[in-house]
């Protein structure tokens, strides 16, 4: 995917649909001229409604659209005739897609898996015609209801990258690196930070027929959680993964420990739910340092979780990382490799 085709955010003008309104007509005939009351009910308007669907991978296909409306419920008729029921509208979006309120942040729904749909804004009900109306006491209404007028908002549309396994790492922690290696996926890979600026999917073989996903996601920095560098464009694809991996180089001006700490800091600040989610911490660039080295580097491992030391570019604990990832997303399954 084109890093420039990638949209994970749009903001959009719905409105849903106006109700038709009920008819006051009369029946007439040349055999009949005092008929009684017989108007139909009017027409439902349309809803909006948000859909998902598994061939989509981004927002793209909305950024250029502002203004999304869904069609008016018709007048009712005579005869008790129904007005037509507006046309709905869906709006096709990538799984893992929120709606939000733009004017105040309220979450308006979510869809996750193929076939999720909710109405995002429910169309106007039609009015009810005079036949309606009609009683004992009340033989010849001559009136009718309007129809609801339909519901306007301006909404965010926000996706979250679904993934099994997140990368979490300051630039050039070898996040892209390690997923061209475990993955049939191409990111870009150069020495500069920010060289992935959008998240990146690889599917994941692991011994056989076992198959899981990891996200490649645009490197943290401190403050993140404010916005910063990538910020919360970063931070709200973390939200979706079931297991969290930590990547620190083994060449840094800090210790492992403060690495990992700053980074568990950014995730804690914008959403501490994250920590809920399984850890693994891994050293990576291992190929730049010798064993003695190694060695000393393990002193200053956090004690609070567990960590294995790789390189991608020798495949060195590759094969025994992605044995580790597997248990972990796999944990509460007998199933062995």
């Amino acid at each position: 995917m084109a890093q420039s085709n990638f949209v994970d955010y749009v903001k959009i003008f719905c409105h849903s649909g106006k109700g038709g309104s009920g008819s006051k007509h009369f029946f007439r005939s040349k055999h009949n001229a005092t008929g009684g009351p017989d108007g139909g009910d009017g027409g439902n308007g349309g809803s909006i409604i948000i859909r998902a669907v598994p061939q989509k991978w981004t927002l793209l296909h909305l950024k250029y659209t502002k203004h999304i409306s869904a069609g008016d419920g018709g007048n009712g008729g005579e005869q008790y005739s129904t007005g037509k029921t507006g046309d709905n509208v869906y709006i096709d979006v990538p799984l893992g897609t929120v709606a939000k309120d733009a004017e105040t942040g309220e979450l308006m729904g979510e869809v996750t898996q193929a076939g999720d749909e909710f109405v995002l804004l429910k169309g106007g009900r039609g009015g009810k015609g005079n036949s309606f109306f009609k009683s004992s006491t009340m033989r010849a209404p001559k009136f009718a209801q309007p129809g609801e007028e339909g519901s306007e908002k301006w909404i965010i549309l926000e996706l979250k990258v679904l993934a099994d396994v997140g990368l979490v790492g300051f630039p050039n922690a070898g996040k892209s690196t390690l997923l061209s290696v475990v993955s049939a996926a191409k990111p870009e890979i150069a020495d500069y930070p920010f060289t992935t600026l959008v998240p990146n999917l690889g599917m994941v073989q692991h011994h056989g027929e076992n198959s899981f996903v990891i996200a490649d996601i645009p490197g943290i920095i401190e403050g993140a959680h404010e916005g910063k560098g990538l910020g919360h464009r970063f931070l709200r694809h973390i939200e979706r993964n079931s297991v969290l991996l930590f990547m620190v180089p083994c060449i840094t001006t800090r210790t492992l420990s403060q690495e990992y700490r700053i980074l568990l800091r950014e995730l804690e600040k914008f959403n501490p739910e994250l920590l809920d989610k399984p850890r693994l911490l891994a050293i990576t660039k291992c190929d730049l340092i010798d064993e003695k080295r190694q060695r000393e580097l393990h002193r200053q491992l956090p004690r609070n979780v567990d960590s294995i030391f790789i390189s991608s570019a020798i495949q060195y604990n590759i094969e025994e990382l992605k044995d580790k990832l597997w248990l972990m997303l796999n944990k509460d399954d007998s199933t062995s490799f």
